[in-house]
């Protein structure tokens, strides 16, 4: 089959578009035939060298896809068989005409989706599913703050946080980005050049955010804090803006606030905090959102899948709204 390979680590000239081995599904896996993958701000770490597969991963960049199955492996991969059209979450691979990926990370494509659209939704839905949900614990009539709401996970994470209840915030860098936030839904939309704190309590009287989901890591840390109410999570999926930071314990004890730092690809595929898991839940909590029509795909473009380097470029340079899809 072709892939997309990293010649060396660098800018998006280093991808090319090259014949490499076919995989095979082993045990409990499916081999599908990809049609659309998504573009991720981790693909882009990963074609730098900043961010290598997990141990036994394919190390061809790409975290999600969409596609027909065309084999299945031996074991369990109940529920499936050759012909469905599904699309799954990834730990590598999706650059490419086939990859194989276990059965428990697989998913119908929602009801009132497209199967290229439905390849820039597993690594997002995963994310804020298993972050704002699971462990963030987001109740309807608490306060959400995505930081980066016109993001893959932003455009996301605002339509299921209002569909789960919540009252949702959300920061953008220019005027027609922050109407692009209101009109997914969220009720506050903040300039992130501004005091996101300041801003965030004025518009809450005075509350702040009960949950926040953020990609910036070291940079945002302050001003997250600052942002939380009492008993506030802060989940932060990303470092973006750093690794290292200050930490004002103190403060963080005065509002009984957690900060939790998750990732997902590199989770086991199985176990109660296993991707499988992450899988299921996604399953039977979101996709019914998107047969309702409250949560919908938001796709920026797409781009042939040959031509990744391109895709690569127009995330690195900004101005992307929602998700950047490689289509076959």
């Amino acid at each position: 089959m072709h892939a997309i390979t990293v010649r060396e680590p660098g800018g998006p000239d280093v991808l090319e578009w090259t014949e490499v081995r076919d995989p095979v599904p082993g045990p409990g896996e499916v081999l599908i035939d990809v049609v659309a993958s998504g573009v991720n701000r981790a693909d882009l770490l990963q074609r730098q060298g900043l961010y290598p597969p997990p141990p036994g991963a394919s190390d061809i960049i790409g975290l999600e896809c969409s596609g027909r199955i065309v084999a299945v492996g031996e074991g369990n991969v109940a529920g499936w068989q050759v012909g469905d059209e599904v699309c799954a979450l990834l730990a590598g691979g999706g650059y490419a005409e086939k990859v194989a990926v276990p059965a428990v990370q697989v998913l119908p494509i929602p009801d009132g989706v497209d199967l290229v659209a439905a390849a820039g939704l597993p690594e997002v839905a995963s994310t804020v599913w298993s972050n704002v949900v699971n462990t963030g614990r987001l109740a309807a009539g608490e306060t959400f703050l995505i930081q980066g709401g016109t993001s893959g996970i932003g455009t996301h994470a605002i339509q299921v946080a209002k569909a789960l209840g919540a009252r949702v915030a959300a920061t953008a860098g220019a005027p027609d980005r922050l109407e692009r936030c209101r009109e997914l839904g969220a009720d506050i939309a903040i300039d992130y050049h501004d005091d996101i704190p300041a801003e965030l309590k004025k518009a809450t009287d005075g509350h702040g955010a009960d949950v926040i989901l953020d990609n910036m890591g070291a940079k945002g840390l302050a001003a997250n804090l600052a942002a939380l109410a009492d008993d506030g999570r802060l989940m932060i999926i990303g470092m973006q803006g750093g690794v290292k930071a200050e930490l004002d314990i103190n403060k963080l004890l005065r509002k009984r606030a957690s900060i939790t730092a998750m990732s997902l690809r590199g989770r086991p595929v199985h176990g109660p905090n296993g991707k499988g898991a992450i899988v299921a839940g996604v399953r039977k909590q979101v996709w019914p959102m998107f047969a309702e029509g409250r949560v919908r795909p938001v796709v920026h473009g797409t781009v042939p899948m040959q031509d990744a380097r391109e895709a690569h470029r127009q995330l690195d340079e900004g101005g992307v709204v929602g998700k950047l899809l490689l289509v076959r």
